[in-house]
């Protein structure tokens, strides 16, 4: 026991003695764990920030988008791309009860940058035209006024509803209601203001103002078209079924005989999971597979500098041997160095990967986001063993290397 304490001590000492060179080779190690670390931590970190925006919307939400898509990914649309194949006449053909019976709600809606203009202050956002319905269909309170009402919308009354954010940036402290803003010189009677919303599916809700549908296509926005419509389903269970439904009036209005031939997409927030689930995994598989790299380049790395190290130490192994040392001591003590680099590397890479993974989330949640800070002991536990089963694996070489050495020619090295 003490001859391996004593040991264990001596290869330490060996390698503080060299602590320039033994951080440049675990550097490999400490950059491959800290990225398995903080993969996994924004797996987790996602996750919850999807959940928290379905919370958010509701679950009986169907989103129609303009342009076919297929099931693994979302219509062009959704990328900013033009596609004008929805039109108003589509929500009116959705809303016939007779043909659509679980749709309980249904708003077309435009969207579009904007600046907005109060007196001498203006703000750069986004106007969104919605019907006066969007309340029921969207988790959209209002802290202060009202929203504005059905007759209002169809109307295309001049009245706007502020987000949290713009607000502020446009009154301060000061009450809104009842005041006048522009926006692209057309006068809107603001008539409420969101309750702090935060972002649903990286959009800032608060950084938005919410108009009249008609009035935004027409004079705001300038399109004929429709962006997308959010439809709510009178039952969770019935989803499916009015899916079917929708999909069946919309090629009825298109003139479309096949599924083949859409031209518009109809998706239930548990779809826009499954998408975004897979865009996320395939993002999260790419970047362990560079982590995954680095902790192979590292394990190369320890591997060149450990044969390195033997020839340095030719004339030190050659001592050891001629006062007693066997092969195995010798291959032990190289072996052991090589764990204790990648072990410590591997530590070192939990601490940087926790630890800019908590800043990642502080700043997620400064940016309004709902985003969960979590690093699992499993994870750690993975990343650890990964890093020492690398060490044993690129020690054993040089190990044997140095444990083959015959002690004559050894002392004779110079």
């Amino acid at each position: 026991m003490q001859s391996f304490v004593g040991q264990f001590s001596y290869i330490i000492r060996g390698l503080l003695a060299r602590k320039g060179r033994s951080f440049l080779t675990i550097l490999g190690i400490i950059i491959g764990v800290a990225g398995v670390i903080i993969i996994i931590s924004l797996g987790t970190g996602a996750q919850a920030l999807v959940l928290g925006q379905v919370t958010k919307l509701g679950t009986n939400l169907v989103n129609i988008l303009p342009g076919k898509s297929n099931e693994s990914g979302p219509p062009a649309s959704v990328f900013g791309v033009k596609v004008t194949t929805l039109s108003l006449r589509d929500v009116q053909a959705i809303e016939n009860k007779s043909r659509a019976p679980h749709v309980k709600e249904i708003t077309p809606v435009v969207q579009g940058n904007v600046t907005v203009v109060y007196g001498k202050r203006s703000i750069d956002t986004s106007v969104t035209g919605v019907e006066g319905n969007y309340p029921d269909i969207e988790n959209a309170p209002v802290a202060q006024g009202r929203f504005f009402s059905l007759d209002e919308s169809k109307g295309g009354l001049n009245v706007a509803v502020l987000g949290a954010t713009v607000k502020e940036e446009l009154f301060g402290d000061s009450d809104a209601i009842g005041e006048v803003v522009k926006i692209k010189n057309v006068p809107f009677r603001v008539i409420g203001v969101q309750q702090k919303l935060g972002s649903v599916f990286f959009q800032d809700l608060d950084d938005q103002v919410l108009v009249p549908f008609s009035i935004a296509q027409r004079q705001i926005i300038g399109i004929t078209y429709i962006q997308n419509a959010l439809v709510k389903i009178d039952a969770p269970e019935n989803i499916k079924t009015s899916i079917g439904d929708i999909q069946t009036i919309l090629r009825e209005e298109h003139n479309i005989r096949s599924a083949d031939e859409d031209d518009f997409s109809v998706r239930d927030l548990a779809d826009a999971i499954k998408i975004l689930t897979s865009i996320t995994d395939v993002l999260r598989m790419f970047l362990a597979l560079m982590a995954g790299i680095s902790l192979i380049v590292g394990g190369i790395g320890i591997m060149n500098i450990m044969l390195v190290t033997v020839s340095e130490r030719t004339r030190e192994i050659g001592l050891r041997k001629a006062l007693g040392a066997t092969s195995r001591n010798i291959r032990n003590q190289f072996l052991i160095e090589s764990v204790i680099l990648t072990l410590g590397g591997g530590i070192a890479g939990v601490v940087v990967g926790t630890t800019l993974s908590f800043l990642i989330a502080i700043g997620a949640q400064a940016l309004g986001y709902d985003w969960k800070f979590g690093v699992s002991f499993l994870a750690i536990l993975l990343a650890v063993g990964v890093s020492v089963i690398i060490g044993v694996t690129f020690g054993i070489y040089p190990a044997q290397k140095a444990s083959r050495l015959d002690p004559i020619v050894a002392l004779r090295y110079e």
